[in-house]
């Protein structure tokens, strides 16, 4: 049995905080996993932001209510979820996801969750478990399915290692040039072709 993990800010949709900076102006909130490799580090920064400028859920929600797919996100979604299961494994949070998920015909989602106050103001986040991807993908593993697996970012380099095969792609030359090891793809029809050839060579071992 084979499965396909995938990033999904990036990958299938534009990335939140990018979109939000564009919306606010504030050029701060553009800072995403692929320039910051630590991603304590980096929400701990966001939360400290949002506080600063008084933004609370529902502005960041707004945002994504006007966000879509990527351009040809959903077809090549769909082709993928005719020949195999597809999880999608972010470092995003259920509270922001559900538009979006539903533009994608709502596939398995493993994220997180953040803490809000009543009036809206994100208090903290609350990781579902640390290092989920790679622990996503170990346990996929251990239930003896081959594991495919591709992301853009620092934050999905451990997914693509665990994999039994990990690709880059939409991911920019700054990452890509430190994890060799991973080939790149810039397209949706790359990546589907890079991961019908992997799913073909792990048949013909098994």
């Amino acid at each position: 049995m084979q499965v396909v993990c995938l990033d999904m800010e990036g990958v299938l949709v534009p990335e939140i905080w990018i979109e939000f900076s564009k919306r606010t102006g504030i050029a701060e909130f553009s800072r995403t996993t692929r320039d910051e490799p630590d991603y304590d580090k980096l929400m701990k920064f966001r939360l400290k932001l949002l506080d600063s400028h008084g933004l609370k859920l529902p502005d960041i929600q707004s945002v994504i209510d006007g966000m879509g797919p990527l351009p040809g996100a959903r077809e090549f979604l769909d082709d993928l979820r005719s020949r195999y299961q597809v999880f999608i494994l972010s470092d995003t949070f259920y509270e922001f996801a559900d538009p979006l998920m539903r533009q994608l015909g709502r596939p398995t989602l493993l994220c997180h969750r953040l803490e809000v106050a009543t009036d809206g103001k994100v208090t903290n986040y609350r990781l579902r478990m640390p290092d989920q991807k790679r622990a996503a993908v170990n346990a996929l593993r251990g239930l003896n399915f081959q594991v495919m697996a591709a992301g853009d970012s620092y934050n999905d380099t451990a997914m693509l290692g665990a994999a039994h095969a990990g690709f880059f792609i939409h991911a920019p030359a700054t990452i890509t040039a430190q994890f060799p090891q991973f080939p790149v793809t810039n397209s949706y029809r790359e990546l589907t072709d890079a991961i019908d050839s992997a799913a073909a060579r792990l048949r013909e071992q098994a």
